[in-house]
């Protein structure tokens, strides 16, 4: 498993972001927007959304997928 961050970019607020996360995470996330029936934007956006202004977009996505996993 590779552990270097892989760098997608989303559109957020109808602007293009960059987001570098480990592979597993854009696996999982992928995941959760099909469960969920969302785009990944549309799910990437409810995330940033929720986060503080204390952390980072790509922390709190970590956090979300963690917290997503194990709510399973």
């Amino acid at each position: 498993m590779s552990a270097r961050p892989v760098k997608h970019s989303v559109t957020l607020h109808g602007h293009r972001t960059s987001i570098s996360l480990e592979a597993p995470f854009w696996e999982e996330l992928r995941l959760i927007a099909k469960e969920k029936s969302l785009p990944i934007n549309a799910l990437v956006a409810e995330i940033d959304a929720e986060r503080g202004m204390n952390s980072g977009l790509a922390s709190a996505i970590r956090v979300y997928v963690l917290e997503t996993i194990k709510a399973r």
